[in-house]
């Protein structure tokens, strides 16, 4: 952009959905409310869940517990402010709040990225290598690929969010999205900003495309593997372990493309808000659904902690 009348910003005002009637922000509200305490709901008792069952304790559930939390920090960074936009009209965040809010949504979001990779290479051992899958597997190294996922978070939201607001921004402060994303906010900068766009999409292009490489190949292993056995009912057992990760990874790389990499002659401020709600507000809200339904270790593991709950509380009253 252009440099422009700069000014000192210390606050930003969020658009959210405010060219929406108020009888509509008023049901958005409401259901965003709902999904939103489902999604702490459904991500916690995961994690209580995996954390208290001694059935639980595979690699699959170790990830799937870092999953969780991960959902959990993404809805708290997104949601709460973009509920406050619609019901109180509190449409104001302050420099500083942008800038803390945009960092944790790359954080969490290129972590997200990095996991659901290590999480199909976890299948990929578990379908391929079933003999040696607790060996390779062991306590130690899901400690250092749990770890692997998250590191790659810090470097790329504090380069990404020191480098976008250490720009001077011009008078106008109105971001045209429900939370402090790295499009909108740019726009609003009065400097020249090439060197950081390229840096931002070849950065998107790599967290982006390097897990999903890892992701295809495992697949790619894991679908040869399954149609090695030579039975229709142990490869419908061997696609099963792996079938709520898959849809779990579609929902997700599929969101966060059509909204990072469409065309921009395609892709209209609104739309995006749309496409943004996929990935910041439904699919944390759909894995623990995901997890649960389709996978019955997890549904039975529920059953049995709602029954011992019960029992102790007839037994305390």
């Amino acid at each position: 952009m252009a440099a422009g009348n700069q000014t000192r910003i210390a606050e930003f005002i969020l658009m959210s959905f405010s060219s929406l009637p108020t009888e509509i922000q008023t049901l958005l509200f409401l259901a965003f409310l709902t999904i939103y305490l489902v999604t702490l709901l459904g991500n916690s008792l995961i994690i209580l869940v995996t954390l208290a069952d001694p059935m639980l304790q595979s690699p699959m559930y170790f990830f799937l517990r870092n999953l969780s939390f991960m959902e959990i920090g993404f809805n708290l960074v997104i949601v709460p402010k973009m509920l406050g936009t619609l019901i109180a009209q509190d449409t104001s965040i302050s420099f500083l709040g942008c800038a803390t809010q945009m960092y944790f949504f790359f954080f969490f979001g290129v972590a997200e990225c990095f996991l659901l990779a290590i999480m199909a290479y976890d299948r990929y051992v578990a379908i391929c290598s079933p003999l040696h899958y607790p060996i390779i597997m062991n306590q130690g190294t899901r400690a250092r690929l749990a770890a692997a996922s998250w590191f790659p978070g810090f470097p790329v939201a504090t380069v990404q969010t020191t480098w976008l607001f250490s720009f001077p921004f011009c008078a106008n402060n109105k971001v045209n999205h429900f939370f402090c994303d790295s499009p909108p906010v740019l726009r609003l900068v009065c400097a020249d900003t090439a060197r950081f766009e390229v840096y931002a999409i070849v950065g998107t292009i790599l967290v982006v495309m390097i897990p999903c490489l890892l992701i295809l190949c495992s697949y790619t292993l894991i679908a040869a593997s399954i149609l090695k056995i030579p039975s229709a009912k142990g490869k419908h057992k061997a696609f099963s372990t792996c079938s709520s990760h898959l849809v779990v990874v579609s929902l997700f790389y599929v969101s966060l493309s059509l909204t990072y990499f469409r065309p921009k002659s395609k892709n209209s401020p609104e739309s995006k808000k749309l496409l943004s709600l996929s990935y910041t507000v439904v699919t944390p809200l759909l894995n623990p659904i995901i997890y649960s339904l389709r996978n019955n270790e997890v549904k039975n593991a529920l059953s049995r902690t709602f029954h011992k709950a019960l029992a102790l509380r007839k037994f305390i009253l």
